[in-house]
């Protein structure tokens, strides 16, 4: 059964989603308590506005510029990837001419405006972006990295039809200089910072250059870092986030950005477990946190404890008293439907999922609510192309 079916239904009594139409819908809610974020009266309001009237709600555009082969197996072997890790693996494998070709069509086909539309038709408003830092072509070392080329043409593409749509964009770092979070991460020193540093410049320009970018609001400086108390992530917090920060604004005062046209800078927050994010920021203004939600990897409260959790009642209390306050203003950027891997498929009160559906919508109900309580929430991911063998519909709003 079509995934539209479950989330229509459980969506039916939330109100209707804000979509961004009107200027003076742009600017923030003037009962939400920081002034940061408030609206400049002398000044021009602009899409780059978080909604006001109304809360994030979207969907990420997962495996579209940055591909995970488990959430897009068919996919993957369709391009000729299959038993490779990861994008690099496989360009290196295919060879830069027969890469590009093949992401070329991926690129093309893998999101499409037909998309957009029907996101739209959903009721959503917002899109985020994941892309890597190897979209600008000459921060890749072409002796020893190996990324598909091309890809900014089609970023272009989808944030022209989704501004048209009336979207608001977040375009997220998801893929770092040397590894974020891979088994040995490399991004955290100096030279690595320094390229996306320089990502983070080239696409602060690009969007307050092109039109097709207007409705991009936020720019996330990096997707799920190391998590722990750590020389890495003290680095990250100490040196990259103030320095991004700093590289951002500098490249928008250079084109003579007003304030109220800023981007919003967004960083996980602290219930990651990086630390506190903005512990050395200097200036916060149109600063946003990312919350990244998966409950099926949590044992907050015991949920997922085999003992006294791993129950549709475990997850549905959870999501009924889950609070994702803390830095603000928050969005939960990641979340799914999908339970712990051991109860997925193997569990009769959870699967298959076709057969509990009216528990997957009030859990859908739950966690919207949850996150609501924030900022809003952008669903993870927008489509998923068989996982492990099975059409997945937890992971795939469509």
């Amino acid at each position: 059964m079509r995934s539209t079916i479950l989330f229509a239904i459980g969506y039916a009594t939330l109100s209707h989603a804000w979509l961004p139409v009107a200027q003076d819908d742009v600017a923030l809610d003037r009962d939400l308590p920081q002034a940061p974020l408030g609206r400049h009266e002398d000044e021009n309001v602009t899409m780059r506005w978080l909604p006001g009237s109304g809360k994030i709600r979207g969907v990420n555009l997962g495996s579209q510029f940055v591909i995970e082969p488990w959430m897009a197996n068919d996919e993957w072997n369709k391009m000729g990837c299959g038993g490779q890790a990861s994008e690099f693996d496989c360009v290196n494998k295919l060879g830069q001419a027969k890469a590009d070709s093949v992401w070329a069509e991926h690129w093309r086909s893998w999101v499409t405006k037909d998309d957009i539309a029907k996101m739209q038709s959903y009721g959503l408003n917002t899109i985020r972006i994941p892309v890597g830092y190897w979209m600008r072509e000459d921060l890749v070392y072409s002796d020893s990295e190996h990324f598909p080329e091309g890809g900014l043409a089609h970023l272009e593409n989808i944030c022209g039809w989704a501004s048209d749509a009336g979207f608001y964009i977040i375009i997220d770092l998801h893929g770092a200089p040397g590894a974020q979070n891979a088994g040995s991460p490399g991004f955290y020193v100096d030279y690595q910072y320094e390229r996306a540093y320089k990502f983070l410049e080239w696409m602060t320009h690009i969007v307050h250059t092109n039109e097709n970018y207007r409705n991009v609001g936020m720019l996330e400086v990096v997707n799920e870092p190391l998590q722990g108390g750590n020389s890495q992530t003290d680095s990250m917090r100490r040196d990259y986030y103030p320095t991004a920060w700093k590289r951002i604004r500098a490249a928008e005062n250079a084109l003579n950005i007003s304030p109220n046209n800023r981007l919003h800078i967004q960083m996980m927050n602290t219930k990651w477990g990086a630390g506190d994010p903005h512990q050395y920021l200097t200036d916060d203004f149109f600063a946003a946190y990312d919350d990244h939600r998966y409950l099926k990897w949590s044992n907050d409260d015991g949920i997922n404890d085999p003992g006294r959790g791993q129950t549709p009642a475990a997850y549905l209390r959870e999501s009924c008293h889950d609070d994702r306050g803390g830095n603000w203003p928050t969005i939960v950027g990641e979340w799914s439907l999908s339970v712990a891997d051991n109860l997925e498929w193997n569990n009769a009160a959870f699967a298959p999922p076709d057969a509990h559906l009216d528990w997957y919508k009030k859990w859908f109900a739950a966690q919207i609510i949850a996150y609501e309580k924030q900022d809003g929430w952008i669903f993870w991911s927008w489509k998923a192309n068989w996982i492990g063998g099975k059409n997945d519909w937890r992971w795939s709003y469509e």
